[in-house]
């Protein structure tokens, strides 16, 4: 274990800046790049961006709810993340009487602060490498499912530990590198989490899907949260007699601007990124995952926008299902075009030859063959996972049926059904407050015939196809669902629900539902014929990929070839920095940095939702009245691109300038450069952020909540 180590430490200095800015480092382990981050211009240290015997940088940086990333901006509390990081919470409190995503919220006080049920944010305390605990008890004759075996048992070992700690405390154990080290990471977790302020989605979300993922953006995507804790500052549930969190440390906010050239740094926690992928995966990625996925949720969408553009209400009830939708549509447009343009495949394919030239008759002899045959034999069985969840997971209404099954607990010693009310009274409540059936049929309708068109006949569900025998498309079997389904109808069910004489005869009774049979015929399938086959595989890969990533380390090491090693995102707390640049995407073509609220203006258009701006803040523009948040051009700043490594998990991560002051929220990439969750161009990938600035202008000139101002410390 201790020479595996070794590896891992001499391919970090050895192999490190093949390309400039790429990169997603561990906070813990910043010392290693401190050097070259201040050669580029930062001007703190180590201890300032992480440590864990003062208050550093860390502790103003928090996990928003489970996949985005926030910031303290005060010594009260006061949280500041994207808008579509907090989008679901504003939307949870909107209504067609009170429609915060299109008017925006903006709580005048603390007794107005909307508290979020199932929010949390969480504070990473500390991490550390944990590898020889982990692996105690392995030994290289094991077989992978016993190597699993020892690993979970360790891991759990680890983090019950953890939470006997209490207080909020909880631990993760994540592999890296492909399980050759193992991190854990301690969090403390806080649930009362209440909303203070948003601007309207036509600030927002400005722009919508035709801006997602595209520069210039004039974003403003923006939302602000309070955390409370109890009188001791430890985490507590929601009370009205919590109090405002003290953080250990909040960001000052830098309204100096920034330049072309400046440094930035991103902190924050990147979901997932495949950096070390074969060759065959791209391929797959490339040619079959992505333009499918693409298809499908066209479909989706274009059917969404439909309904949408109709009614008021359900524009309400599908704006963040749509967003959430689309963002990945948009995005594997863009890395597709970014795999082909830079050739990704075959240059991937030329390194893996000369490796393989290298290995030939030493440790790692063969790994390449293997890795490329088990993607072959993966890849018909990936296709119908795609499919899967592309298409039968995104029918609504099959979902919400499994979810009020989920009510009924089922005895296995003695069979004994029991029903939670309460559990199917909140799917209930959560379902069809933002449901509406002819969007779910419709959907049904397109996803389903596109599984009998692409699924060969012989990975096709029996159900599915004696379904469609039964009623000969997909158009009468989705009205043989939808109309005789009592999870369509909210009145019946509740009824049923309320009137079951017995725990047992109901169950029974909703298995036969069309819904029900729906989810579970297509569960079994998957779960029987697709995710073993699927899981194998994966072992296998996840053992071959363990090997080359090794061996890709002591290539580039004795080979001297120029590679970047860093682990690959997991939703980990990472550190990422660059400068703030334009780029060229395509010839005679060059993108400036930053824009303005001028640009905000050209696209305005009363006629198209996404672009029909706040009256008000047409008013502002027409008089320049933009108090001190101007800069040397007379203009309002609204968002900068720069060279940092990002993606998703990301969203809402401070952009922090040379002295470790805010200057950002970071909420993109552009579009030529998705690719970055396989590989990195530091010519094209730029991360999209918010300018503090402009967040500030709309507190004060467009929602007067000065007095949120007053919490922050500004600094030139």
């Amino acid at each position: 274990m201790k020479k595996i180590l070794a590896i891992f430490a001499l391919a970090s200095i050895m192999c490190i800046n093949a390309k400039a800015d790429e990169g997603m480092w561990l906070p813990s382990l910043i010392s290693q790049r401190i050097t070259d981050m201040q050669e580029k211009g930062f001007r703190l240290d180590a201890e300032d961006i992480y440590s864990i015997n003062q208050a550093s940088l860390k502790d103003a940086v928090v996990l928003f709810g489970r996949g985005c990333t926030g910031e303290l901006i005060s010594s009260e509390g006061l949280l500041l993340t994207n808008h579509h990081c907090g989008y679901s919470q504003i939307q949870y409190h909107s209504s067609v009487e009170h429609d915060y995503l299109k008017d925006g919220f903006w709580a005048m006080n603390r007794s107005e602060e909307l508290p979020n049920p199932g929010l949390s944010v969480s504070f990473l305390e500390r991490m550390e490498d944990v590898t020889d605990r982990v692996l105690e008890g392995y030994t290289p004759d094991m077989t992978e499912e016993q190597r699993v075996a020892v690993v979970k048992k360790n891991s759990d070992a680890i983090l019950e530990e953890v939470s006997a700690l209490g207080n909020g405390l909880r631990g993760t154990v994540e592999a890296l590198y492909y399980g050759n080290q193992y991190f854990l990471f301690v969090y403390r977790q806080y649930d009362d989490v209440r909303l203070v302020g948003a601007p309207p989605s036509s600030i927002g979300k400005f722009g919508g899907d035709t801006d997602n993922w595209v520069w210039p953006r004039h974003t403003g995507d923006f939302s602000m949260f309070r955390i409370y804790a109890d009188k001791n500052n430890n985490p507590a549930p929601y009370s009205q007699d919590n109090v405002p969190y003290k953080p250990k440390k909040f960001f000052h906010i830098s309204t100096k601007g920034v330049q072309e050239g400046d440094f930035t740094f991103i902190y924050g926690f990147p979901g997932r990124t495949q950096e070390y992928i074969h060759s065959e995966g791209v391929r797959y990625i490339e040619e079959l995952g992505d333009p499918h996925k693409i298809n499908l949720r066209t479909l989706r969408l274009d059917i969404m926008n439909k309904y949408q553009s109709q009614s008021q209400k359900v524009r309400i009830q599908y704006s963040s299902k749509n967003a959430t939708v689309a963002n990945a549509w948009k995005k594997w447009q863009g890395e597709v075009k970014g795999i082909k343009k830079m050739k990704t495949v075959q240059t991937k394919q030329a390194f893996e030859a000369a490796f393989d030239k290298w290995a030939a008759g030493g440790e790692f002899d063969g790994v390449i063959a293997k890795i490329d045959a088990l993607y072959k034999e993966l890849e018909p069985y990936q296709f119908a996972t795609d499919y899967y969840s592309e298409t039968v997971r995104a029918i609504e209404l099959s979902n919400f049926a499994s979810s009020v099954m989920a009510a009924y607990k089922v005895d296995k010693a003695t069979g004994e059904v029991t029903f939670e009310a309460a559990k199917a009274d909140a799917a209930l409540e959560s379902f069809y407050k933002d449901w509406y059936l002819p969007i779910d049929k419709e959907c049904f309708v397109a996803l389903m015939t596109e599984f009998d068109k692409n699924i060969p006949a012989d990975f096709k569900c029996d159900y599915f196809t004696k379904q469609m025998k039964k009623y000969s498309s997909a158009e009468k079997w989705a009205d043989a669902i939808f109309s005789k389904s009592i999870f369509a109808d909210q009145s019946k069910l509740e009824k049923f629900l309320a009137g079951q004489k017995s725990a047992a005869k109901g169950r029974a009774k909703l298995l036969q539902d069309p819904a029900t049979e729906f989810a579970a015929e297509f569960s079994r399938w998957y779960a029987s014929q697709i995710q073993p086959v699927t899981s194998a595989i994966n072992q296998d890969l996840q053992l071959a990929y363990r090997d080359y990533m090794r061996g890709q380390m002591v290539y580039c090491r004795t080979q001297r070839v120029p590679k970047a090693f860093y682990p690959d995102a997991n939703l980990t707390l990472r550190v990422a920095y660059g400068h703030i640049k334009g780029y060229q995407p395509s010839d005679a073509t060059y993108y400036l940095p930053s824009s303005t609220i001028k640009g905000i203006m050209e696209k305005d258009n009363p006629e198209i939702f996404d672009y029909n701006i706040p009256q008000r803040l047409r008013d502002i523009y027409a008089q320049k009245d933009y108090g001190r948040w101007a800069d040397a051009t007379g203009e309002v700043p609204v968002c900068f691109i720069a060279t940092n490594h990002t993606t998703g998990g990301n969203s809402g991560s401070p952009v922090i300038n040379a002295d470790g002051d805010l200057i950002g929220l970071n909420f993109d990439r552009v579009w030529e450069g998705t690719m970055s969750d396989i590989v990195f161009d530091p010519e094209i990938c730029r991360n999209i952020s918010l300018d503090v600035r402009y967040v500030l202008f709309i507190i004060d000139k467009v929602a007067d909540a000065d007095h949120l101002l007053e919490e922050m410390v500004l600094v030139e």
